[in-house]
């Protein structure tokens, strides 16, 4: 999903650090530099940092070739010089940028004369890099058709391996006046490259086509593999540095965007200027784009479950509301019968009000959950039927008037549900012990719905289910998102993850009711799962399985088939399934069906765990 990524209010003072990092004025040197006798080169410009040290200050004919010119979004043209210096920090290219349509021409060697200036794609709030430019131009035609300066071949070779070097603790972590160490950082590498004309050859898909015409691909084959071509983002540390995205210069009227997904190749020689985007950071705007190689990637199929296991699953389905195609019910259902193997239970989430984002009050989902349920059975699965707590109005954050909530369906054909005087949106469901054994007060219940941890966010959905005599508990959730965080190119290193401070609360509230139900029959059978928001390796992770109260199945997979998601080029978990002790042998399948392909039914890949209770 894309977001500009806002920072949280807790980290806006930073921008008060824009002085220190450079961000607001030129410095004393730089002005000196401004009216030296010597021509300003690009490289004087770009200087050895983050930030020019030219910054703010006026520049007299800077020559340079057109390498780029782009006539949509942030109109304007790169420049490049032929003579490089022997400095590697330096770049020898940078945007002009123009607001109207450039006039100029790829070839062209042209003098510009501008104001220096850094530009934050997102706003100064956003934690992102800047892109060094010069505006308002006046720009001089020298000659026409000449050779483009060489491109800079970017490759595993030439990437380094670590991505980013520690904030300056005096700059509040910021990266912008360190020098640059191309050889030692990939952030560095790219910024000493930015502006400049670059390319890469064949190089693997990562990420697959989006809504915006652009991909990933990923310059370095074997880091972090994933089992089907994409690259796995496996901790904090491990950001992927060949990770790169595409973007072409053409408008897409006059040259359509390649459709590809994860494990196809982009083939041959992509070429043009390296700029950085609010979206992604670095990313290589083809001025000649390679050709798509598709590959053989299908969207799996899960095993069906044996008679004697329970199959359980959670799939977020993406704001799904009456108001969506026919077509989309019909994928989605379709994915739930023949990639799902039809579960014996299934957690939704993003399951929207009766009329989506219609915002007029109206919080029931049963015509949504009608139309789905129907669209299943049509699509020769079982005939589900449904239980969940309609949410209070505009409470649950989400898109405004969707109202989403999390949803069961299950097959009564093989599970019943335990119906406990069904709670509604602000009663808590709690846990009493019957029999020696733990029950829910409310089934379906919410969990802590007036924990602040919940405040404009999705409450947890509790019920109890039997499956061949045996009590399970399930508890379906889907946590705050990650709007808010800064991305892996923040100027911040470690980038700052406002957004995770709610999910860690949020991971709290749940790991104390798997306690309270533990502690009333420590052998409960116990499944926590949904839309976490978080990886198997975050804090998050970590509080809902605090004590051995339970288990993130997905560890269970080896590393290169741990993911449900793939934002800018990097293969995440974001959903999750966690078992209580007393569920010992399972078999767990992220289904990928969805995050590695450009056609989506959701963004999302569904989980499935099988046991026998």
């Amino acid at each position: 999903m894309r977001s500009s990524h806002p920072r949280s209010a807790a980290v806006a003072a930073l921008v008060a650090t824009a002085l220190a990092t450079g961000l607001l004025a030129g410095s004393a040197d730089a002005a000196e530099g401004a009216v030296s006798a010597d021509p300003i080169r690009i490289h004087d410009i770009q200087g050895t940092t983050r930030i020019s040290p030219l910054n703010g200050k006026q520049v007299t004919d800077v020559e340079g070739i057109v390498t780029g010119v782009r006539t949509y979004g942030s109109r304007g043209f790169w420049i490049q010089d032929p003579d490089a210096d022997d400095n590697d920090a330096t770049s020898e290219g940078v945007f002009v940028f123009t607001s109207s349509v450039p006039t100029v021409a790829a070839g062209d060697a042209v003098k510009v004369s501008g104001t220096v200036g850094e530009y934050v794609p997102g706003g100064l709030n956003s934690g992102n890099q800047s892109v060094t430019q010069i505006s308002k131009p006046t720009v001089t035609v020298v000659s026409s058709g000449n050779a483009l300066p060489e491109a800079t071949a970017v490759n595993e070779y030439s990437v380094p391996a670590e991505y980013a070097p520690a904030g300056d603790p005096a700059a509040a972590g910021s990266i912008n006046g360190l020098t640059l160490e191309p050889a030692r950082y990939a952030l560095d590498y790219y910024e000493s490259l930015e502006g400049m004309n670059v390319r890469i050859g064949t190089s693997r898909v990562v990420g697959a086509t989006d809504p915006y015409s652009e991909l990933w691909v990923t310059v370095k084959g074997w880091e972090n593999a994933a089992k089907r071509g994409g690259t796995v983002y496996g901790s904090y540390e491990s950001q992927n540095t060949g990770r790169l995205q595409i973007q072409q210069l053409a408008p897409l009227a006059q040259q359509p965007f390649p459709v590809a997904n994860v494990g196809d190749k982009l083939t041959g020689t992509t070429e043009g200027p390296l700029d950085f985007n609010q979206f992604g950071g670095y990313t290589l705007v083809a001025r000649t784009l390679g050709t798509v190689t598709a590959g053989t990637l299908a969207p799996e199929k899960t095993k069906p479950q044996a008679e004697q296991e329970l199959a359980v699953a959670t799939y977020n389905v993406e704001n799904l509301d009456p108001t969506d195609p026919q077509e989309k019910f019909d994928a989605l259902a379709k994915a739930v019968v023949e990639n799902l193997a039809s579960p014996d239970v299934l957690a939704l989430e993003e399951i929207q009000d009766d009329n989506g984002a219609k915002n007029d009050g109206t919080v029931s989902a049963e015509q949504t959950l009608t139309k789905f349920t129907a669209a299943i059975t049509a699509a020769g699965g079982p005939a589900y039927q449904w239980r969940t707590v309609n949410p209070e109005d505009k409470k649950d954050g989400g898109e405004p008037g969707g109202n989403i909530r999390q949803v069961f369906l299950f097959n009564p054909a093989r599970v019943s549900f335990t119906e406990r005087a069904p709670g509604d949106a602000v009663t808590a469901t709690g846990v009493v012990k019957e029999n020696g054994k733990a029950a829910l007060t409310h089934s379906p219940g919410r969990v802590d719905p007036a924990n602040p941890a919940w405040a404009d966010s999705r409450k947890p959905l509790a019920g109890e289910f039997v499956f061949r005599g045996k009590t399970v508990f399930v508890i379906a959730n889907h946590f705050g998102s990650k709007g808010g965080d800064e991305g892996l190119t923040s100027h911040h290193q470690p980038p700052v993850r406002s957004s995770e401070a709610k999910r860690l609360l949020q991971a709290q509230a749940v790991n104390g009711f798997v306690k309270e139900i533990l502690a009333a029959d420590k052998n409960a059978n116990v499944l926590v799962l949904g839309d976490i928001n978080d990886f198997e390796f975050s804090a998050t992770t970590d509080a809902l399985a605090d004590g051995g109260a339970l288990y993130p199945a997905i560890k269970s997979l080896p590393k290169a088939e741990r993911y449900s998601y793939v934002y800018q080029g990097n293969a995440q978990v974001l959903d999750q399934i966690l078992t209580s002790p007393a569920i010992k042998k399972f078999t767990y399948d992220s289904v990928h069906i969805n995050a590695e392909f450009a056609a989506q039914n959701s963004d999302h890949d569904p989980q499935v765990l099988r046991f026998r209770p």
